[in-house]
C-alpha cells in the first residue's frame, strides 16, 4: 500500500522534473490548432512553423503564425477553416499573422501578410460574417477584405 502511494507520486514529481530540465520550455507537437489545409502544391514550396521548413504536400495542416514559401518553380493553394481560398504563386512569401474562426463565440479574424511573390484570394465566412475582421497587408499597403476576390503581386527581396 505505502508503495502503491510512492509510486502515485513519483510519476507527476518526475515529469515536472523532466519539463524544469528543459527550461520549461515545451513545445508540443500539435500545439496548435489546424486553421488551413495544404489542397494543392507543387514545385518547391514549403511552410516555415517555429524554425523549420516543411515541405508542403497535400493534406498538410497549416496553423496560426506558419509562414507559406514558395521556390522559382513553386505554387501552393490552401484552405481555411471558413472557407478562405488562398494561392502563391512562385518566389512568394506569406505570413498567416491571425487567424481565428469560432462562429459560436462570435469571434472571427483573419490577417495575412504578404511579404513578396503573388497571390490569390477569395474571402470566406470570416469576410462575410465579420467583415472589419479581415484584413491582408502588403510592406507598402493594407487591404480591408469585404467579402470579395482579388490578386496582388508583390516585388521585393
Amino acid at each position: 500500500m505505502i508503495l502503491t502511494r510512492i509510486r502515485k507520486l513519483l510519476v507527476p514529481l518526475a515529469t515536472i522534473f523532466i519539463l524544469l530540465s528543459m527550461g520549461g520550455n515545451v513545445s508540443p507537437v500539435y500545439a496548435s490548432p489546424t486553421i488551413a489545409t495544404v489542397q494543392k502544391a507543387s514545385g518547391m514550396a514549403a511552410i516555415v512553423r517555429q524554425g523549420q521548413t516543411i515541405s508542403a504536400t497535400v493534406g498538410l495542416k497549416i496553423w496560426e503564425n506558419d509562414t507559406l514559401r514558395t521556390g522559382p518553380d513553386g505554387f501552393i493553394g490552401v484552405i481555411f477553416s471558413d472557407e478562405t481560398l488562398l494561392s502563391l504563386g512562385p518566389e512568394s512569401a506569406l505570413v498567416i499573422d491571425r487567424f481565428v474562426f469560432a462562429p459560436r463565440e462570435g469571434k472571427f479574424s483573419i490577417v495575412l501578410r504578404m511579404i513578396r511573390g503573388t497571390a490569390a484570394y477569395l474571402s470566406g465566412l470570416i469576410s462575410k460574417l465579420a467583415p472589419d475582421s479581415a484584413h491582408f497587408e502588403t510592406p507598402t499597403a493594407s487591404i480591408g477584405i469585404r467579402g470579395t476576390r482579388f490578386v496582388v503581386r508583390v516585388e521585393g527581396k
